[in-house]
């Protein structure tokens, strides 16, 4: 069942047009990935998910239209979270203080137990628990904004860029985990990303991005097996 469907699509930054009418969704559940080169519109797509670009088209969360919809009632009322690439790490406040920051919007009493969660699946956060996080390597920085997303308990998690700046054993690692938590907690993940390989062994679908258009789109295994994507993007 669609999670998310997205039918349409334009976005836009001025008079800009990034996004050409794309259609892509995300079932309950599943991990979906974006794949592309820079510029392709791949970030972009999801920045107009969580309403942060001008778009026009059909975006439905949930069975519920999200089109128009503000960044902060998206998160709140749709538990939908956004790892930006970059990280977003607060640097000055502690690891455990970042985690709190992703729980902003909840009401219930158990943010609390929510951190055991998260250092059950990034245990140097919790030996890390104190420390400012402006000092963890980028490996480390890169588990607390996924703990972060976490912690808002989300239905969907959206992931720019995740492997960005990762060294090749931290990135494969961090890959395990996303594919664990989406595994174990049912989180279903769209997942941009450069570093195709890695991305089209942990989803079921994929959808390539050129110039703002989808290209091709089909499962993961398909698309790995496509000789077109494999000389562009798998480097053999």
């Amino acid at each position: 069942m669609a999670l998310l469907e997205v039918k349409g699509l334009k976005a836009y930054y001025g008079q800009i047009e990034a996004l050409h009418g794309i259609d892509f969704d995300l079932n309950e559940g599943e991990i979906t990935t974006i794949l592309g080169a820079n510029g392709a519109g791949k970030t972009t797509s999801l920045r107009a998910v969580c309403g942060m670009v001008q778009t026009d088209g059909s975006i439905v969360l949930d069975g519920e239209s999200i089109q128009g919809m503000s960044t902060e009632k998206i998160v709140a009322r749709h538990q939908i979270a956004h790892v930006p690439e970059g990280r977003g790490t607060f640097t000055r406040v502690t690891t455990e203080e970042n985690l709190r920051l992703g729980a902003y919007t909840r009401k219930d009493k158990e943010i609390e137990k929510d951190y055991e969660r998260v250092y059950h699946y990034f245990p140097r956060l919790k030996e890390r628990r104190e420390q400012q996080s402006g000092t963890l390597s980028g490996g480390e920085q890169q588990m607390l904004a996924v703990g972060r997303a976490m912690m808002l308990r989300p239905k969907i998690m959206l992931l720019d860029e995740p492997s960005f700046g990762l060294a090749p054993l931290i990135t494969e690692e961090l890959f395990e985990i996303l594919s664990t938590i989406n595994r174990e907690e049912g989180v279903a993940m769209l997942i941009v990303e450069q570093n195709a390989n890695l991305a089209l062994n942990i989803a079921s679908r994929a959808y390539l991005l050129e110039t703002g258009n989808v290209a091709m789109t089909g499962p993961a295994d398909q698309i790995m097996n496509d000789e077109q994507v494999r000389k562009s993007y798998l480097g053999y």
